[in-house]
């Protein structure tokens, strides 16, 4: 299985693409400065390394400039975008209805959109790049992993300790083997 990891932060992404059959990474890489005239991407697999500076004007275009990259026949590492089994988007707040790795669905991305003001730089990039890849590769499975899944294990006493608990209820390898969880269920 091979899954393409995304991280869309407030103006950058990160990628990596991971054979989970041999967990070998078989390429990651940056795209910086998203918005600016001098955008980066630095693309990098096995022992070399590709830059590319060019205006990325939003979260949409880095997307479809790193599944370019990553098929690119002189610097690419698959042939076609057939090959990217699953997406796993590491999603920084999935607020309390998010407590594992999830099949993103319509009904999800709803969610999501709600949990944006718990995170309000992270989440709507996080959004556009998963609508991004949904656009792209329409019949590849998109899983959410959340940043908050991890808080939700612990026992409330150590979440709340400054807070209310009434006010609670109002308010790279980990993503892989979790979308490859996710995706198998």
């Amino acid at each position: 299985m091979i899954v393409l990891v995304v991280n869309c932060g407030s103006s950058s992404l990160k990628y990596q693409l991971v054979n989970m059959d041999n967990e070998e990474v078989m390429a990651k890489g940056l795209v910086e400065k998203i918005t600016l005239p001098d955008a980066q991407l630095t693309h990098k697999w096995g022992d070399q390394k590709k830059e590319v500076v060019q205006p990325i004007p939003d979260h949409k275009v880095a997307v479809k400039l790193v599944l370019d990259i990553l098929t690119d026949p002189e610097v690419g590492v698959i042939k076609s975008m057939d090959e990217i089994d699953a997406v796993g988007h590491r999603v920084v707040h999935g607020g309390e209805e998010f407590a594992a790795s999830t099949l993103i669905t319509d009904e999800v991305m709803k969610a999501l959109e709600k949990c944006s003001a718990f995170a309000p730089l992270h989440n709507p990039p996080n959004i556009v790049g998963i609508k991004a890849c949904e656009a792209i590769m329409p019949n590849v499975p998109q899983v959410a992993v959340f940043d908050t899944s991890f808080h939700q294990t612990m026992p409330a006493k150590l979440i709340c300790t400054a807070c209310l608990m009434n006010t609670m209820k109002t308010t790279e390898f980990v993503v892989t083997a979790s979308t490859a969880r996710a995706i198998a269920m």
